[in-house]
């Protein structure tokens, strides 16, 4: 196991699949206990869950709620308070990711993408200030390195994760110096699960200085690093894209 996180609880949103777990595996290998939030999928969460806890008793928990409701920080604050008391890390992953070309946005589109992008993590970060604070905690923020950079046809997603962007940094105004608030920005780690054709994924390698993808335990082990070895570090969102932010 490593070390840095004993005795710390962790929250991932969206913890259940994909970038999600491979943070909430590696923050788990560091020590913590982690809630693992789903909203849909139930059985990799369950899943993860009892893997890690076959690891460590008692040391995961996995908790549903639908971060388009308004009162799900709430529940959610209550869930973790009554389960251990604190929370050491927040990590805002959970996101909807689809195309929404010009002509063609609908308010359902606008409400799907900000509303779990940006309005989630806003309300989820003000909800457990109160933990975080006692904790002297960490919010990590999830982005995209299409908050700097827009990706054609995307333009809700992109403005949804440019707001984050801005998230993370006034938050890590207006939260110091209890709590640090930090983003990581993926480039090609993993391709969107709707599928993507293979000329479209060689154009994205090619324009990526490394010419290759990277993998989800290049956002994990930063995530823990934020959390653990990074005490100086806030309001900063780091890119993790080989390169391909440069061009």
């Amino acid at each position: 196991m490593q070390a840095g996180l004993e005795n710390k609880t962790v929250l991932v949103t969206g913890g259940a699949t994909r970038i999600g777990a491979s943070i909430a595996r590696e923050c788990h290998d560091a020590g913590a206990m982690v809630f693992i939030h789903y909203r849909n999928s139930e059985v990799p969460a369950q899943q993860l869950t009892g893997e890690l806890n076959a690891i460590r008793n008692k040391s995961a928990v996995a908790i549903r709620a639908d971060l388009q409701d308004p009162q799900a920080p709430a529940a959610l604050l209550e869930k973790v308070r009554n389960h251990s008391g604190r929370l050491d890390v927040l990590v805002n992953n959970a996101a909807d990711f689809f195309a929404t070309p010009l002509g063609s946005v609908s308010q359902d589109d606008w409400d799907r993408l900000v509303g779990s992008n940006l309005r989630a993590p806003l309300f989820l970060s003000q909800a457990f200030r109160p933990l975080l604070k006692e904790s002297n905690g960490l919010i990590l923020n999830i982005l995209d390195i299409h908050a700097e950079k827009p990706l054609a046809g995307h333009s809700v997603y992109c403005i949804a994760k440019a707001g984050l962007s801005m998230l993370t940094r006034s938050l890590a105004l207006d939260l110091a110096p209890e709590i640090r608030v930090n983003g990581i920005a993926p480039g090609a780690i993993l391709w969107p699960t709707q599928g993507m054709p293979a000329k479209e994924k060689d154009a994205i390698i090619s324009q990526t200085p490394l010419g290759r993808t990277g993998e989800v335990s290049d956002i994990a082990s930063l995530a823990v690093f934020l959390a653990t070895d990074a005490g100086y570090i806030t309001g900063q969102v780091i890119a993790v894209d080989g390169g391909r932010s440069l061009v």
